[in-house]
């Protein structure tokens, strides 16, 4: 008996926390939050769950980066056609890369955001216009001109032979 009373109520225990998931789902949803609070800077206990890491602000610019785990890389990759602008830093054979130091500039030279990437993704939020993205792995540096629109959708892809 005492088997059977200790089985039902491991599966009300389940049942109540994938339902308790599903509301905390569908509230991130309805709200229109892509990424969490900036609160905590891990993606366990986001406000939006879904493996999204925490959004991150310099200055008027918020930014997501990582993707080192395959949870929070499938909700990068789902959330960054809802950015402005998305990038991804590859290395040798596409291996996904972190630790990339980003520099935005945008018109008249001026610094935009400078922010190192947490892992091989970062979506920023970014006025429309038309700005250079450098990115450095290591010693090597690399350029990207990007045209953003008003509509999400502008990409910059970054890849390193080095190992």
């Amino acid at each position: 008996m005492k088997t059977r009373t200790t089985k039902k109520a491991m599966l009300a225990t389940a049942v109540a926390a994938a339902a308790l998931g599903l509301t905390a789902g569908a509230f991130a949803q309805g709200s229109g939050t892509v990424g969490g609070t900036t609160t905590d800077m891990t993606s366990a206990g986001n406000t939006n769950g879904g493996g999204m890491p925490q959004i991150q602000h310099k200055g008027d610019v918020a930014y997501v980066s990582g993707g080192v785990g395959s949870d929070e890389s499938a909700a990068l990759k789902s959330a960054a056609h809802q950015w402005p602008l998305a990038m991804r830093f590859t290395g040798p054979g596409s291996d996904y890369l972190a630790d990339v130091h980003v520099r935005i500039v945008g018109p008249h030279d001026a610094d935009v955001l400078k922010a190192d990437s947490r892992g091989p993704y970062m979506l920023v939020k970014l006025p429309p216009g038309h700005y250079t993205v450098h990115a450095r792995y290591k010693d090597d540096d690399q350029t990207r001109e990007v045209n953003v629109a008003k509509t999400p959708g502008a990409r910059a892809d970054f890849h390193w032979n080095t190992q």
